[in-house]
């Protein structure tokens, strides 16, 4: 196991795909072989952004994206096919990059959590822990990320404060079992193919 803690002031920012608003990046990796990171060579993403006007969201084409609020209330994510219920914080939603979706915005602007992978490069879960309790982890990269104040988890033997806004980045090589002592925290699983 390799645990790192990143913290909020490390992190980085960059636009969303279409320029509409942005994203503060948290961790992602790229294909090793790409002569630059960009969204050519993404295999994941976890990042955090703003919602403060209705817009379209990008179109990212062969990428599964995870949505889930964390600050403020009233998300609604409309395509033409269907509709993303949000309303409610630590709500996840799962959609395709090839999506058109237009957001709504009820009760004012969000904070969102997004966790986004290359489909044929990962499989991501994305998933709210609010009440103490434990969980096992698949091997992988697990992101331990505490959005509303200090979070605290305990991994194997070992206990880790994880400071508002902070990530405690987690590398598997095998199962382990994650204790939420505090919280609440939102976990992004990664698990890359092949």
């Amino acid at each position: 196991m390799k645990a790192t803690l990143l913290k909020s002031e490390d992190y980085t920012r960059s636009p969303w795909k279409n320029g509409g608003g942005i994203f503060t990046d948290i961790a992602d990796a790229h294909r090793a072989d790409a002569p630059s990171k960009d969204w050519n060579s993404l295999l994941w993403r976890f990042a955090s952004t703003p919602i403060v006007a209705p817009g379209p969201f990008s179109y990212m084409p062969g990428i599964d994206r995870l949505q889930m609020v964390v600050g403020g209330r009233g998300l609604v994510l409309k395509s033409p096919t269907q509709e993303f219920d949000e309303r409610e914080p630590f709500t996840t939603v799962r959609f395709t990059g090839e999506l058109e979706i237009v957001t709504e915005l009820e009760a004012g602007p969000v904070e969102g959590v997004n966790l986004m992978a290359r489909r044929d490069a990962a499989e991501i879960d994305l998933l709210a822990l609010r009440e103490p309790g434990d969980r096992w982890l698949a091997a992988g990269t697990h992101l331990v990320y505490a959005p509303r104040g200090d979070g605290r988890v305990r991994l194997g033997d070992e206990d880790f404060a994880i400071p508002a806004k902070g990530t405690l980045k987690v590398e598997l090589t095998e199962p382990s079992q994650l204790v939420l002592v505090s919280g609440p925290v939102v976990l992004g699983s990664i698990r890359l193919l092949g």
